[in-house]
């Protein structure tokens, strides 16, 4: 019986993972930048462009969202660690989409090593 980890690692081993150092690179070339963690993490802060789908609705986000529809389209997905986008990039195979990356260690990699991330600011009332 597998668990999670065990999915996670056999996903991992079908796609193309971006090591952090080229994740810049990756995330310029690409048309979709996916966020896929759960909604609260992404307003929590998130990576400069990313476009929020978790992953529980990513596949009925895409099918249903014309401007992503193309399976020609370069995607890159990243999650809190890379689990999540791990498993996505896979389904996204699937699901036909061509050109689709997940940046390894995902937003705790990104903002560990002090890359930009956008963050909520509180309204002031001052």
């Amino acid at each position: 019986m597998k668990n999670a980890h065990d999915l996670v690692t056999a996903a991992k081993l079908r796609i193309d993972e971006v090591a952090l150092d080229d994740a810049e690179q990756a995330i310029r070339e690409a048309d979709v930048l996916l966020d896929v963690r759960e909604a609260d993490e992404y307003a929590a802060g998130h990576l400069v462009g990313a476009i929020h789908a978790s992953r529980g609705v990513l596949e009925f986000k895409l099918s249903s969202t014309p401007e992503l529809s193309s399976r020609d389209l370069k995607i890159v997905l990243y999650c809190k660690t890379g689990g999540r986008a791990a498993l996505a990039a896979c389904a996204l195979h699937d699901m036909a989409y061509l050109q689709v990356k997940s940046i390894a260690g995902g937003f705790d990699a990104w903002a560990g090593a002090g890359k930009s991330v956008v963050k909520p600011t509180a309204p002031t009332f001052e």
